[in-house]
């Protein structure tokens, strides 16, 4: 299967690039959403640790796992704040986990540096600006009315 997307030349120049970490600057202010943002960070920088074919694999296996459930909770919030950008937003879930399903399909003939580099380019490229844009443009109306946009 051919790759969804080409990685960025930073992303396989700079190898020892380690994995974005949670920090501050990234929280909603949704206790819900930041703590699921903070476990995906938390779970994708396991995969730093040790270079065991095996946990490399069940930890792919368990981020691709929970970041499924997160989008779909994610969304269902949106949905219940009608988030006007919903399907806009919806799409680029789409998109990330496809990028994440191909990369877990792709990941047993993969060397754990080229699983360690798209990991990288996933977390530090997609979901850390993914966060910083996109979920700071809909936590607006997650929040009480008083802080709401419309």
């Amino acid at each position: 299967m051919d790759k969804l997307y080409e990685p960025p030349a930073w992303a396989t120049a700079y190898p020892d690039l380690p994995i974005a970490e949670w920090s501050d600057r990234l929280e909603l202010g949704i206790a819900l959403i930041d703590e699921q943002h903070k476990r995906f960070f938390d779970l994708a920088a396991s995969l730093n640790v040790g270079t065991d074919e095996i946990r490399v694999m069940k930890t792919l296996v368990t981020l691709s796992d929970y970041i499924r459930t997160h989008l779909r909770e994610e969304e269902a919030l949106m949905v219940a704040a009608s988030y006007p950008r919903l399907a806009e937003h919806s799409h680029q879930h789409a998109q990330f986990r496809q990028m994440l399903g191909n990369l877990l399909s792709r990941a047993r003939t993969m060397s754990l540096g080229e699983i360690a580099d798209e990991v990288r380019f996933l977390i530090n490229g997609w979901f850390y600006q993914h966060i910083l844009t996109e979920d700071f443009a809909y936590a607006p109306y997650l929040m009480p009315d008083v802080n709401r946009r419309g």
